[in-house]
């Protein structure tokens, strides 16, 4: 059967969509701007305005957002939308921030230490900071956005794996909270969470890009024409797993001589204690207190081991991107996670492997050659990343019809 092209509902449903996803972005817009943004008549844009209102995806204001001549009021989100408690999750810690029917935020960026041996304990933590957040506001409705480190499954909202975790059985996260607190729970990787962040509140016209978050582990995620790339096992992104070194030291996936090995925080560190032991004049207690603001404070100060195992691991994510980007040709790729604390002497490492790829054009100013930057988002604001998952929710079945 030939393909006819779109049919007059099915651009109406694509022209409600553009209308809500400039709508979430602006939070008020009128209908001016409306038919600039997506190039229709103003009687074009006033009536699909009319049916969102009647479906209850906007509502109408009188304020004019202009005060030349005589306007037709604003269109803006309803406030029945229930407020998204955002998380953050980790076997240890639990980054959390409130926002509200707009996806604006409530109140401060929380950040709690978590213990956690199981998953049960793991997910009593949580809830307590959903009880927390509901007797805070008991007048509102409320529902959880959860972002976890590891392997999720995304449509069944079970964590499969989490590499920090002293469990390895998968933990059914959303049906339990949603059993346990009886609201909507969505959940989904922490590298979506900042891809997600970065899409709906970075700067970033291109449509293609991809964020990596050097941390603890690395991963990545991309946005492949405007859209989330999961792939079919929701493995997506695993760059971290990408082997660097056949011969190198074992993974905790089980393989060896992968990038995390070499070129993660918690991989340096392991290297740099194994180092100071070495080291007569340093005790077992200073050496086992070695966390992520010594690992700095030693790369400053440029310590040789340090800078070496340092520049080792900058070398191998360089040469890590240059194969990625041959494959995929995605040329925007933004740097997030502690690891960035090194600065621009890291970075410049990175980009070295990178620049001048064969399918880069020559002048390196050319707005398609290649970028690879530190992210410029906020951690609040990369924390409410993972409540657009609701937004794509919702804007999908806009275009579903």
């Amino acid at each position: 059967m030939f393909d006819v092209g779109l049919n007059n509902s099915r651009m109406r449903q694509l022209n409600k969509e553009l209308i809500m996803s400039l709508l979430w972005r602006e939070k008020r817009v009128t209908k001016s701007q409306v038919a600039r943004a997506i190039e229709l008549s103003i009687p074009a844009v006033s009536n699909i305005l009319e049916e969102l209102l009647a479906e209850g995806q906007v509502c109408h204001s009188e304020t004019n957002l202009s005060h030349r001549g005589v306007g037709s009021g604003s269109w803006l989100l309803p406030t029945h939308t229930p407020l998204t408690l955002c998380l953050n999750v980790t076997p240890t810690t639990l980054e959390s921030q409130l926002v509200d029917h707009q996806l604006s935020v409530v109140g401060d960026l929380t950040n709690e230490a978590v213990d956690a041996p199981t998953p049960t304990a793991l997910l009593e933590a949580i809830s307590r900071r959903y009880i927390r957040c509901q007797k805070a506001f008991p007048d509102k409705k409320l529902r959880l956005a959860i972002a976890m480190h590891g392997q999720v499954d995304a449509e069944t909202g079970v964590s499969q794996y989490m590499p920090q975790a002293p469990w390895r059985e998968p933990v059914e996260v959303k049906y339990i909270l949603e059993e346990r607190l009886k609201c909507p729970v969505i959940v989904d990787n922490d590298c979506i969470m900042l891809a997600l962040a970065e899409k709906w509140q970075g700067d970033n016209p291109r449509k293609d890009f991809c964020v990596i978050n050097v941390d603890y582990g690395i991963g990545s995620s991309f946005i492949i024409n405007n859209a989330i790339y999961r792939g079919s096992l929701y493995g997506s992104g695993q760059i971290g797993h990408t082997i660097v070194d056949p011969d190198g030291k074992a993974c905790s996936c089980g393989r060896y001589g992968c990038l995390e090995t070499v070129a993660s925080l918690s991989a340096i560190k392991k290297q740099v204690r194994t180092g100071l032991k070495l080291n007569a004049g340093i005790t077992a207690e200073e050496i086992e207190q070695l966390d992520t603001d010594l690992l700095i404070a030693l790369w400053r100060q440029k310590v040789p081991m340090v800078q070496r195992l340092v520049e080792d691991g900058a070398n191998a994510i360089g040469l890590s991107l240059y194969n990625f980007l041959n494959i995929l040709n995605i040329n925007q790729i933004w740097l997030y996670g502690r690891s960035c604390r090194f600065g621009e002497a890291w970075l410049e490492t990175i980009v070295r492997h990178v620049v001048g790829g064969p399918f880069d054009p020559a002048d390196t100013l050319k707005k398609n050659a290649t970028r690879i930057e530190f992210g410029q988002l906020t951690r609040q604001q990369q924390v409410v990343g993972i409540a657009w998952l609701y937004v794509e929710e919702s804007l999908s079945a806009l275009r579903a019809g």
